[in-house]
C-alpha cells in the first residue's frame, strides 16, 4: 500500500465515527428551510449536500480542504523551476487534507506514472469518431469505454464489504485521473493538430508538464496547465458537474460511469461553456474597437451600451461570491507576468477596471466582480489553444480531480443513494395558499 493510500485509510478510520454520531445522535436536527421558489428554481442554496473536499466562501472564494487558493498555490510543492504546484499534490491534499512534502510527492509521481498506460481500444474508440465531432463527446466516450477496467466492479461482484468500497474506488479514481491528460491531449491532436499524431507521455514529467508536452506546447504552458487544472478542480458539490458525478456514483455506479456523466453535465452552455462565451464577447469587443485598446471612457460607454441593450457582461457576477473570484486573480497575476502586452488581456484588464463600477451604478448585480471565466479563455488563446470547443475538455480534466476525491470519500463514509422527494404543482399551490 502506498503512503498516500495508507494515510487516506487512516483518515477514513478517524472520520467514520463522526458521521455515525451525527446520524445516530443528531439526525433529527433541522439545519435548513426550503421555500417554493427554491423547489421550482433549481434547488438553489438548499443545504442538502455534504463534502469536506471544498467549500465556497462568499468572501474568500473556493477553499480546498480549508485552504484558500492563494494558500494552496503557496503551500503545495512544485516541480523544480516551476511556478505552479504539482497537480498530483492537489490530489494528495483533497484526499487527505494534508499538504504533501517533496519526499511524499516522489512516491505519488511514480504511482501516477505507473498508471498512465491506456488500453489500445481507447485509442480505437477515439479514432472512430468522425471529423467534426465535439471533443466533449469523444472525451465522455473514451472515459466510458474504460469502464471495463473497473476494479470496483470486479470486487463488488466478488462480494466485498461496504467498508472496503473506498479501496477499489480509490484505485479506479487514481487510474482514471492519471490517464485523463493523455486522453485529452490525444483528442486535441486528432481534431486540431493532425500532423502531431500519437505522442506518448514522458515518464520524467508530471501531470501538467506531460499534458503540455503531448500538446506540443513549450514552457510556460506546463505552468498554465497546472494552474488551470488546479483552479477548476472543485467547487463544492452543488454545481452540475460535481453533483452529477456524486448522484451517479451514489447508485454505486463505478467512477467511469460517474465521470462520464460529470463530463456530459459540464458540456452544457449554462455550466462549462461560459469561458468560451466570454472569449467570444471579448473578441467581438476588440473588433468593434477596430483592434485598438479603447480609452477608459470608451470602454465604459461600451459596457453601458451592452447593459442597456438587455445583455449581461459575461464573466462578471457569481451566485455565491461577493468579491473578485480568487481563480480570476491567480490567472491575472500570471497574465501580468507573461502576457501584459497581449491585446486581449489588455481588454480584460480594462474591463476589470471599468465593469464593477458600472454594475454597482446600475444597481442590479449582487456581485459586480469578475469570476474565473472572465480570463481563462484569454490565457488559452494566447498560448495557441484557439479552439473554443476544447476548453471544456480542459475544464473536465481539472474537475475530475475534485469529483473523484469526493466519490472516494462518499464510498468511505457509506453515504446513501441520493433520492429526494418530489411534489406536484397542485401540492405546491396548496402549501402556498395554506394559512
Amino acid at each position: 500500500m502506498t503512503h498516500l493510500k495508507n494515510k487516506l485509510y487512516q483518515k477514513i478510520q478517524e472520520h467514520r465515527p463522526r458521521i455515525n454520531k451525527l446520524v445516530k445522535e443528531h439526525g433529527d436536527k433541522v439545519i435548513d428551510q426550503v421555500t417554493i421558489s427554491q423547489v421550482i428554481q433549481g434547488m438553489r442554496d438548499i443545504k442538502c449536500l455534504v463534502t469536506d473536499i471544498s467549500y465556497l466562501d462568499p468572501q474568500e472564494g473556493i477553499r480546498y480542504r480549508g485552504y484558500t487558493l492563494p494558500e494552496v498555490f503557496e503551500k503545495l510543492p512544485k516541480p523544480a523551476g516551476a511556478e505552479m504546484p504539482y497537480v498530483e499534490a492537489l490530489w494528495y491534499l483533497l484526499l487527505t487534507g494534508d499538504i504533501p512534502t517533496q519526499e511524499e510527492m516522489k512516491e505519488v509521481l511514480i504511482d501516477f506514472n505507473n498508471r498512465r498506460v491506456i488500453p489500445h481500444y481507447v485509442w480505437e474508440v477515439i479514432d472512430a469518431f468522425p471529423e467534426g465531432s465535439h471533443p466533449m463527446a469523444i472525451l465522455s466516450a473514451a472515459v466510458m469505454v474504460l469502464e471495463r477496467e473497473s476494479q470496483f466492479n470486479i470486487r463488488y461482484q466478488e462480494g466485498m464489504s461496504k467498508m472496503d468500497y473506498w479501496d477499489s474506488t480509490y484505485e479506479d479514481s487514481t487510474n482514471l485521473l492519471a490517464k485523463m491528460p493523455l486522453i485529452g491531449a490525444y483528442i486535441y491532436n486528432k481534431l486540431y493538430n493532425k500532423g502531431r499524431g500519437k505522442v506518448y507521455p514522458n515518464p520524467s514529467l508530471d501531470f501538467g508538464a506531460n499534458f503540455a508536452y503531448m500538446m506540443g506546447k513549450d514552457k510556460p504552458y506546463d505552468d498554465v496547465s497546472r494552474m488551470y487544472f488546479i483552479i477548476h478542480a472543485d467547487h463544492e458539490s452543488g454545481n452540475v458537474s460535481a453533483h452529477t458525478g456524486h448522484l451517479v456514483a451514489s447508485a454505486l455506479s463505478d467512477i467511469y460511469y460517474a465521470t462520464s456523466a460529470m463530463i456530459n453535465g459540464l458540456a452544457g452552455p449554462l455550466h462549462g461553456l461560459a469561458n468560451q462565451e466570454v472569449l467570444r464577447w471579448i473578441q467581438g469587443l476588440k473588433e468593434q474597437m477596430g483592434g485598438k485598446v479603447p480609452s477608459k471612457e470608451e470602454m465604459r460607454k461600451y459596457v453601458w451600451d451592452t447593459l442597456q441593450s438587455g445583455q449581461v457582461i459575461p464573466g462578471y457576477g457569481h451566485a455565491v461570491l461577493r468579491k473578485t473570484d480568487p481563480r480570476y486573480s491567480v490567472q491575472r497575476d500570471f497574465c501580468l507576468k507573461y502576457l501584459p502586452n497581449d491585446e486581449l488581456f489588455q481588454l480584460v484588464s480594462m474591463l476589470y477596471d471599468v465593469v464593477p463600477d458600472v454594475l454597482l451604478e446600475q444597481g442590479k448585480a449582487k456581485n459586480p466582480w469578475p469570476n474565473v471565466d472572465a480570463q481563462s479563455g484569454v490565457v488559452q488563446w494566447f498560448y495557441g489553444v484557439t479552439e473554443y470547443d476544447f476548453y471544456t475538455v480542459l475544464f473536465s480534466i481539472g474537475r475530475a480531480i475534485g469529483v473523484l476525491a469526493n466519490i472516494t470519500w462518499d464510498r468511505a463514509l457509506g453515504y446513501s443513494l441520493e433520492r429526494p422527494k418530489s411534489l406536484t404543482t397542485d401540492m405546491l399551490e396548496a402549501k402556498a395558499s395554506a394559512k
